[in-house]
């Protein structure tokens, strides 16, 4: 089924036993991070956490975790919360094949309820806010959709984005926003800047599930993140115009807030606990004027833990990283398989790919570093063959171990370029790239003895299949 609001949504995860109330009184630090946190080591069925009695906030209802497993992943996506992990990423492979389904306008928008202008906007009195961890250099937002159009073409629907980026509140009127330049808002911030101009943008918090899917999709540029929550919901998405930009927004967000990216302004934001594991650093980065918010009577607050995987992060963008890398490749290499980029946002990338001929390989892996995804943040790419499962770690580090020759198949290359969050670069936003050869060589490539593999049993298939629904019985 498609939801239309976040609050649709935590009631369906309730019914299925994936929503925790917390009744208890909680102190907002640090307590709403620590429980976020724990939450996420319960494992892939831990459930979506929600607050109402928060020491200090009056009338404050926080959601947290609520992607935070793959058994709420699953329900955000309609499908049963038992459904294995890669069998959701085969599902998003299918509904990405129904993209683009254009987006439906409605009116009376369920933000519209209240509003605040110009000198009266003030973010601290409609968001309950609280740090993330404790060396984090203040309050942030991390799971809003940030809106904004390509100013060079604004009526082209594709080029218009919607993301997620960390912002730091700054002051009742100011947020600081890190554009990543490989992302598309960076794009659209350095025209607007090269005209000379502010960037006007619509940041929307409390979103309908999908739309937090694809706003954390690595798209192309001129693919539209509507389009593709169409295809995912199988519905279209309802949205409507923010009403002082008149840009896009999710019909059912629980608060827009409206106004701009000042133009060539900088300011020291961070540090920040990152999807990393690690803080950022503080560095200077863009500033937002708030001139209007828009929000839901009694707003949820949604918010997203994220320090050393696995937390929400890694569930939200683990299989909407997989399958645009997926699909960019396939469209060039019929022979590809499979894609896991699950890990830290595909700084690892895991391809299994059919060979054409010796070396096919390693051309396969130096492809993912120069897709859209790969130029920010794929920093190793491991190729191995049609019959192992990149979903399957142990069949991975098989490959690794018996198909992998140092002296032929590490394919190095310097200076690349990476997102400046990437910790192991030795100068911010430039680190060396790796590809791993894990196959099996083919002529006209004759190394190695791999002329006797044991293979599965042409019966195994259907045992295991057997097996598995014996067991689910017992």
């Amino acid at each position: 089924m498609a939801y239309d609001d976040l609050r649709s949504f935590l009631d369906a995860l309730e019914r299925e036993g994936q929503l925790l109330r917390v009744t208890d009184e909680v102190m907002p630090e640090p307590d709403l991070a620590a429980a976020a946190n724990a939450a996420s080591r319960l494992g892939d069925a831990a459930p979506a956490l929600y607050f109402d009695n928060v020491t200090g906030f009056t009338d404050a209802r926080i959601a947290l975790n609520v992607h935070g497993s793959w058994a709420n992943h699953a329900l955000a996506l309609g499908l049963p919360k038992d459904t294995p992990v890669k069998r959701q990423v085969e599902e998003f492979i299918s509904r990405w094949n129904d993209f683009p389904v254009a987006p439906e306008w409605r009116e009376d928008p369920l933000w519209a309820e209240n509003t605040m202008d110009g000198d009266e906007v003030d973010i601290f009195r409609v968001l309950p806010l609280f740090r993330l961890n404790d060396g984090d250099g203040g309050f942030y937002i991390d799971k809003a959709a940030v809106v904004s159009k390509d100013p060079e073409d604004p009526e082209h629907s594709g080029k218009q984005n919607v993301g997620i980026y960390r912002i730091e509140v700054k002051g009742s009127r100011k947020l600081a926003l890190q554009p990543v330049p490989m992302h598309d808002i960076a794009q659209h911030l350095h025209k607007a800047e090269q005209a000379g101009e502010d960037l006007p943008v619509a940041i929307t918090l409390g979103n309908d599930p999908v739309i937090s899917i694809v706003a954390s999709t690595p798209m192309k540029y001129d693919e539209n993140e509507y389009e593709l929550a169409g295809a995912l919901r199988g519905a279209p998405a309802p949205v409507a115009p923010a009403p002082l930009t008149g840009l896009p927004v999710p019909w059912g967000a629980e608060v827009v807030i409206e106004g701009v990216i000042e133009g060539r302004k900088r300011e020291i934001e961070g540090p920040f606990g990152e999807f990393t594991g690690h803080y950022s650093g503080g560095r200077n980065m863009t500033v937002i004027r708030l001139d209007k918010i828009s929000y839901r009577t009694r707003p949820v607050f949604e918010h997203l833990y994220l320090g050393m995987p696995w937390t929400e992060v890694d569930y939200l963008i683990g299989a909407n990283t997989c399958v645009p890398l997926y699909q960019q490749l396939k469209e060039e290499f019929p022979e590809v398989r499979a894609v896991n980029a699950m890990y830290t946002h595909g700084l690892v990338v895991i391809v299994s790919t059919a060979k054409r001929y010796g070396g096919f390989a390693k051309a396969v892996g130096l492809r993912v570093l120069t897709t859209p995804h790969g130029l920010g943040y794929a920093t190793t790419v491991i190729v191995v063959d049609e019959d192992v499962d990149p979903f399957n770690l142990p069949q991975v580090m098989w490959a690794l171990s018996t198909k992998m020759n140092p002296s032929g198949d590490l394919i190095r290359i310097p200076n690349l370029s990476v997102l400046e969050l990437a910790p192991q670069a030795q100068h911010p936003g430039i680190t060396d790239k790796l590809v791993i050869d894990a196959t099996t060589p083919v002529a006209p490539d004759h190394r190695g003895n791999y002329g006797n593999q044991v293979r599965d049993l042409p019966e195994a298939a259907a045992w295991l299949d057997r097996l598995q629904r014996l067991t689910a019985h017992r």
